[in-house]
């Protein structure tokens, strides 16, 4: 197993891509939290996965909220003694055209997707320093890399998460901790899956491979950046997008 007894924490981990994540990493032999604002939802999956014989425990987060990362470190140290992956999943959205967005929305945006990434790294850091060793996988976007209509912040905060990445790239790597972040492109979700018919051939025609990404699609490159296949990898930003044109 390519993660065995590995303990992982997957925020976001409670639907979509996050879930997609944390059931891939629990069948390679990882112990994972499975951290999600959502308890109801989180509750629920987790038990699912406990129910196939899956090593996963779900802790409620708030990653915009230092004190409710830092209680879901603590938790993840109490439970299985260490932690060796992190992976930067949670993220919002709150569209609209820059003329009509609200300053609550943007905030909020940048609030989860920025600096809960900031905060959840931060926070398990020692203890990867403490083990000499780790993975750090963050989630960007083809937003953060290319913009996109209606995604001011959005946009900002995946593009912001891209130079974050490098810099602790340039900052961890000597203590010997990979950071890299995945950037997928358009992806079949619950929600984007509400969407008019006509949206979504939109979205497919501007793809190479001429179809959307599923949620293991992205799970798969978190997987590979969480493994010792990835350990040469390092700064990097694994664009899972398809062949995207935009």
């Amino acid at each position: 197993m390519r993660l065995d007894k590995q303990v992982a924490i997957i925020t976001g981990g409670a639907n979509g891509i996050g879930f997609a994540a944390v059931e891939r990493f629990a069948q390679e032999g990882a112990r994972v939290i499975m951290a999600d604002f959502d308890e109801s939802r989180g509750v629920k999956a987790a038990d699912v996965l406990k129910e196939n014989g899956h090593d996963v425990t779900f802790v409620q987060v708030d990653v915009a909220d230092q004190d409710s990362v830092q209680h879901m470190v603590a938790k993840a140290v109490e439970i299985y003694g260490g932690i060796d992956i992190l992976i930067n999943n949670a993220g919002i959205t709150r569209d609209a055209m820059l003329a009509k967005m609200d300053i609550a929305d943007f905030q909020r945006v940048l609030d989860v997707n920025l600096n809960g990434v900031f905060n959840c790294t931060q926070s398990v850091l020692p203890h990867l320093i403490e083990k000499g060793k780790g993975k750090i996988i963050n989630t960007s976007s083809v937003s953060g890399v290319y913009g996109n209509v209606g995604q001011t912040n959005y946009a900002a905060s995946k593009a912001a998460v891209i130079g974050m990445t490098k810099s602790w790239a340039k900052e961890l790597g000597r203590k010997g901790i990979n950071v890299n972040a995945v950037a997928p492109g358009f992806t079949l979700t619950a929600m984007v899956e509400k969407m008019p018919d006509k949206i979504i051939d939109q979205m497919k025609s501007i793809v190479a491979l001429q179809r959307l990404a599923v949620p293991k699609d992205i799970a798969n490159a978190y997987l590979f950046l969480a493994s010792s296949e990835s350990d040469y990898v390092h700064g990097h930003v694994l664009h899972v997008d398809g062949g995207i044109m935009m």
